[in-house]
């Protein structure tokens, strides 16, 4: 699989239930950004975050979900620009589907409450 050099406009979601180790905001922005300076596929994108999630947070419960608009389909080929791509990790407790739409309530909800 060769990596992909297109640019795209993504948004990522990150979730974790905490084994008694917590991190900052800032350092999750960090993690996320330092895996997508690289040029590859948003597939191996969003599982590098959740696997290097699991080892520094020291939890199976992590769920990742990179949402993007990618510009070589928007720009070239079919010129679709309201197509998106969503890619999702979900480890432990995400992987039952009750949690999983427990997720997908906070993050549709634009204040964040249930």
């Amino acid at each position: 699989m060769r990596a992909s050099l297109c640019s795209y406009h993504w948004a990522s979601h990150v979730a974790y239930v905490s084994s008694g180790r917590v991190i900052g905001l800032s350092k999750l922005n960090r993690l996320v950004q330092y895996f997508a300076k690289r040029p590859q596929v948003q597939e191996r994108l969003t599982n590098q975050i959740g696997e290097e999630l699991k080892k520094v947070l020291g939890t199976e419960d992590v769920a990742v979900i990179i949402d993007a608009k990618h510009l070589c389909v928007s720009s070239r080929g079919v010129k679709d620009d309201t197509s998106a791509t969503v890619t999702s990790y979900y480890g432990g407790v995400f992987n039952d589907l009750e949690r999983r739409k427990e997720l997908y309530q906070y993050i549709n909800n634009s204040n964040g409450a249930v």
